[in-house]
C-alpha cells in the first residue's frame, strides 16, 4: 500500500526509517481478547477429551484469526483517525459477544458466536474497502476479494450454528479451511483473479510488535490461571513448589520468545524484501503455534495447582498431554518462527523438543508436580542454552544470523 499522500485519508503516514508504534486504541482492542483466551482455556480444562480438544482447537483458530486480521488492518489504517476508532470500538462489542459465547459455542450460543464472527470478519473488509482512498485500486479490489471470502466461509458458519453440534463441528471445520486457505491462494476470486505480494506489503516493525504483544496477552492469562488458582488453593509446601514451577515455566516461555526472537523478527521484517510474504507465513500462521501452546501450558498448571500429586502419585492421560505437549507445542512454533527469521533450526530448541518427546513414556511414572517440574527444567535449559550461545539482546543483529551454534 503506498503512503497517505491525500487529506482526509485513513491510511497510515509511511516512513521507510521508522516503525508505527502499537497505538493505545489497539492496546485497547486486544483487552477482549485478553478474556477470549481465557476463556479458551478454562472451556479446554473443563472439556479436556478428545470431542473437547476438537471443538476449542476450531474456537481457537476462529479467535487467532479473526484478532490477526485485524492487526493487518490497523498495520494500513491509522488508529488514530476517529472512523478507525469507531470500527475498533464497534469491533470490540461483536469481539466481547464472541468471547462470552465460548463456553458455550457448541450448546445454545453457537448463533451467536457465529453472527459475531462473521459481523467482524465480513464488516472489518467492507470497511476497509470504503475506508482506502479511490486511488488504491488494487487494495480496495484486495478486500473486496477477502469480503467475498468471509461471505462464502460465513454461510458454513452460520449453517454449523444451526445444526446438530456434531454436524456444527464438521461445517465450522469447513469455514475454517476455507480461511485459512485465503492467504495462501492469495484469496483467488472468479472475475477478480489472486492478489499479489505487493498488495500485502506491511510495516514489519508494526506487525512484529503486534504479534508480540498478543504473546503476551497469552503469558499474562497463564499467569493469571496461576495465581487465581493458587490463591484458592490450601496452602501447603506443596502447593509452594506447584506455583514456583508453573511461574518459572512462564517466566522461561517469555525468555526463549522475548529474549532474542522479538527483536530479531521485528529487524528482519522491517529490512525484508517483501514485508507480506514474511508477515504471512512467520505471524500470521506459524504464531498460532506459539499462542496454542502457551494456552495448554495455561491449563497443565491448573492441572498441576489443583492436583500437584496427580492419581496416588502418578500423572494421567490429560497431565501428559497438557504438561508435555503444551511446551511441544510452543516450542515447535517458536523453532519455525526463529527459522523464518534467522534462516536456520536452532540446536537448543531442537534438544528441547527432543527432551520432551523422551519423557513422553516415562511421564506417566511422575506425579504432575514432577512432570511439570522436569518439562519446566527443560524450557529453561533451552532459554539458558539460547541466551549463552548468542549473547545478549544488544549484540548486533548480524552475529544474531551468524550464530548456528544456538
Amino acid at each position: 500500500m503506498t503512503q497517505a499522500g491525500q487529506r482526509g485519508s485513513l491510511l497510515r503516514e509511511r516512513n521507510p526509517k521508522q516503525h508505527h508504534r502499537v497505538t493505545f486504541v489497539e492496546l485497547f482492542f486486544d483487552l477482549v481478547f485478553v478474556f477470549a483466551v481465557t476463556q479458551i482455556s478454562h472451556t479446554l480444562l473443563a472439556h479436556f477429551s478428545p470431542l473437547g480438544v476438537a471443538q476449542v482447537g476450531i474456537l481457537m483458530l476462529a479467535v487467532w484469526w479473526v484478532w490477526v486480521f485485524m492487526s493487518w488492518v490497523t498495520n494500513w489504517l491509522d488508529p488514530e483517525r476517529t472512523p478507525v476508532r469507531v470500527m475498533l470500538f464497534v469491533m470490540m462489542v461483536a469481539g466481547l459477544l464472541l468471547s462470552t459465547s465460548i463456553p458455550k459455542a457448541f450448546d445454545s450460543r453457537g448463533l451467536i458466536f457465529a453472527l459475531a464472527y462473521v459481523a467482524m470478519q465480513v464488516g472489518r473488509s467492507v470497511f476497509v474497502i470504503f475506508a482506502v482512498p479511490k486511488s488504491e485500486t488494487g487494495h480496495r479490489c484486495n478486500f473486496l476479494r477477502i469480503a467475498i471470502w468471509m461471505s462464502v466461509s460465513g454461510v458454513f458458519w452460520i449453517a454449523g450454528a444451526l445444526a446438530d453440534p456434531e454436524t456444527r463441528l464438521w461445517l465450522w471445520l469447513i469455514a475454517l479451511a476455507i480461511e485459512y486457505s485465503g492467504p495462501a491462494m492469495r484469496f483467488r476470486t472468479p472475475g477478480l483473479g489472486a492478489s499479489s505480494m505487493q498488495d500485502w506489503e506491511v510495516e514489519g516493525g508494526h506487525m512484529a510488535e503486534r504479534c508480540a504483544l498478543f504473546i503476551i496477552i497469552a503469558l499474562g492469562e497463564s499467569i493469571v490461571v496461576t495465581g487465581a488458582t493458587f490463591s484458592e488453593a490450601a496452602w501447603t509446601w506443596t502447593s509452594a513448589f506447584a506455583f514456583v514451577i508453573a511461574l518459572l515455566g512462564s517466566i522461561a516461555m517469555w525468555w526463549i520468545y522475548f529474549h532474542l526472537g522479538a527483536e530479531a523478527g521485528s529487524h528482519r521484517i522491517s529490512h525484508a524484501d517483501e514485508t507480506g510474504r514474511m508477515a504471512r507465513l512467520a505471524y500470521t500462521y506459524i504464531h498460532l503455534l506459539i499462542v496454542v501452546g502457551i494456552v495448554v501450558c495455561a491449563v497443565g498448571d491448573e492441572m498441576l495447582l489443583a492436583h500437584p500429586g496427580g492419581h496416588d502419585g502418578h500423572s494421567g492421560t490429560k497431565e501428559l498431554l497438557a504438561m508435555i505437549g503444551g511446551p511441544l507445542i510452543y516450542l515447535a512454533g517458536v523453532i519455525l518462527f526463529k527459522r523464518t527469521i534467522r534462516g536456520h533450526l536452532q540446536l537448543s530448541h531442537l534438544v528441547g523438543i527432543g527432551l520432551l518427546i523422551v519423557l513422553i513414556p516415562f511421564g506417566a511414572m511422575l506425579s504432575p508436580l514432577w512432570l511439570s517440574a522436569t518439562t519446566t527444567a527443560i524450557l529453561m535449559l533451552v532459554a539458558a542454552w539460547e541466551a549463552i550461545s548468542l549473547g545478549s539482546p544488544e549484540a548486533p543483529a548480524e552475529s544474531h544470523a551468524e550464530a548456528t551454534s544456538a
